[in-house]
């Protein structure tokens, strides 16, 4: 947040505005238009949703993913008079990423598209509001080495972690010696009370028919087959630099309780607050300070419960089988992590495709894991390229699976 004696608004860039944590941003910077400029957004191939975000928020920049669609949204910019100057490709994102007019990054691309400018972000020193989960999960210590050496102040965005680093002290340097372990709270998603037995039926709108968050279709499904959380062990083990035996996971239905930490002496802190993503977004933005996000407030006197529920599910392991594997990636060879989080990727599109049933996401996800051992990554062409392979592997599997 910006000095009150400042004359100078932060200047925000939204990578992935169109996205559901897109959307959320803008709408808390619309409620704090003399704090905030937004000064770049970009998008996949929604040309007119980013359209309509150009025409309310008129940022400097646009950035497509495809000269195509920079193309047609060029035309239609120049169709309505303004003056948003707009852009192509992977490289226009890294441009904006680390632009020296830019304070705040929102990395909210989903998936390893977003890696590039995630790191650009980091080496250049922004503050860097981290919505993609793959920053972490796919770059792991090499992209903490670009945030140190940059310089970069890294928030995190998922409600999660969010919460977990709203409840730690001020100072990072005394974690480690605090902390007893991380608890991170789960929904369950759609499918905690459904019997394992009936997965194979499980159709994609249904696993995307999450109880209590708006999100989207992918993660949507992470959420159904807790994938999700498994991908949020792995970031909260380099986010907050604990041992992965120090992360727990409970669920907790309510999503009202985002996340915990119990220090040393047993004592707990957590962060409470509607399931909205507007909470963890203004955070990040206002950080040290707190702004008006938008969000509902809790009304305790309404609450009528906050129950928990152990992963296990009263002896029904298999409902959530890919959460173990957040452990056991971050227990093997460093590229581990990457290798799960593209055969999930995969497992998840061919799924929504319906080339896979629900219950083969694991195998895809398990399959791929032990057909690859990577070597270490020592740079970003070797995070793409590890990527690029494990993709290939996972999508001869789900071929395999799907005849």
């Amino acid at each position: 947040m910006p000095d009150k004696n400042s004359l100078r608004r932060s200047r925000v860039a939204i990578l992935g505005s169109t996205g559901s944590i897109g959307v959320s941003t803008l709408e808390v910077l619309a409620l704090h238009p003399h704090q905030f400029e937004v000064f770049a957004l970009s998008a996949s191939t929604q040309v007119d949703k980013l359209l309509a975000q150009c025409v309310h928020f008129k940022p400097r920049y646009a950035v497509m993913a495809s000269a195509a669609h920079g193309k047609i949204l060029a035309e239609k910019c120049k169709a309505l008079g303004l003056t948003t100057q707009v852009l192509a490709g992977a490289e226009s994102l890294t441009e904006m990423a680390q632009h020296p007019e830019v304070d705040m990054v929102m990395a909210a691309i989903v998936g390893a598209a977003g890696l590039a400018s995630c790191l650009a972000a980091a080496r250049a020193g922004k503050r860097l509001l981290l919505a993609n989960k793959e920053a972490l999960v796919v770059g792991g210590d090499y992209f903490l080495q670009a945030v140190a050496a940059g310089g970069a102040k890294l928030l995190p965005i998922d409600s999660e972690h969010s919460a977990v680093f709203q409840s730690l002290p001020d100072d990072a340097t005394t974690w480690s010696a605090q902390i007893d372990k991380i608890i991170l709270t789960a929904s369950g998603g759609p499918f905690r009370r459904r019997d394992p037995a009936t997965f194979h039926s499980i159709t994609p709108e249904q696993a995307c028919a999450h109880p209590n968050w708006v999100m989207g279709r992918k993660i949507s499904v992470d959420s159904a087959t807790m994938m999700n959380k498994a991908l949020e062990v792995i970031e909260a083990r380099y986010l907050f630099g604990v041992k992965p035996s120090q992360i727990d996971v409970v669920i907790h239905p309510q999503s009202v309780i985002h996340s915990m930490v119990q220090y040393q002496d047993h004592s707990v802190l957590a962060q409470l607050g509607t399931p909205d993503m507007k909470v963890p977004i203004a955070y990040g933005l206002s950080w040290p300070q707190r702004m008006a996000s938008g969000a509902n407030a809790l009304d305790f006197k309404t609450m009528s419960d906050l129950s928990f529920e152990s992963v296990q599910d009263h002896g029904h392991p298999e409902r959530f089988p890919g959460l173990a594997l957040a452990w056991a990636v971050l227990d093997a060879v460093p590229g581990s992590t990457a290798v799960l989080n593209a055969a999930n990727e995969i497992a998840v599109e061919a799924f929504l495709a319906k080339r896979i049933r629900f219950d083969q996401i694991h195998a895809v996800n398990l399959e791929t894991l032990a057909s690859l051992i990577p070597s270490p990554p020592q740079s970003l062409e070797d995070l793409l390229a590890l990527d690029q392979q494990s993709r290939s592997v996972a999508n001869a599997v789900v071929m395999g699976l799907s005849h």
